[in-house]
């Protein structure tokens, strides 16, 4: 099973930020929230900071774990770990090749988000996280 760490990260109006899934990567072209593999021996946290500087060229500031849950696909099972980040510094860029876009929490469940993502969408729908 891979360790996958997503992060939760809002602007000053409240909305969410969402990349689509690059050409040449598993389920290109839909949503998810940004992140990606934990490393042998790395911290879920470390993780999460190492791929907001590679994906987005932002130094993750403050973070706290919000939940975790494992989702089988046809050809692979993932644990995911979903983190708000609380602050960051810099502006989210695409490094990775990624379209990014904020999203109204509320308007959250009308993307074409990934199935795995989508308990993270209701939990996030249901109560924006405070920090």
């Amino acid at each position: 099973m891979t360790l996958v760490v997503a992060a939760a990260i809002f602007d000053a109006a409240g909305r969410v930020l969402i990349a689509e899934r690059p050409p040449g990567k598993h389920m290109a072209g839909r949503w998810e929230f940004p992140g990606g593999k934990v490393a042998p021996g790395e911290s879920e946290q470390a993780a999460l900071a190492r791929e907001l500087d590679e994906e987005l060229g932002i130094q993750c500031l403050d973070a706290r774990p919000m939940m975790r849950l494992t989702h089988r696909y046809p050809d692979r099972e993932v644990e995911l770990s979903l983190w708000v980040v609380g602050r960051y510094r810099g502006e989210p860029q695409a490094l990775d090749g990624q379209r990014l876009k904020w999203v109204d929490c509320a308007r959250l469940e009308a993307e074409d988000i990934l199935e795995a993502d989508r308990p993270f969408v209701a939990a996030l729908v249901q109560c924006r996280p405070a920090f």
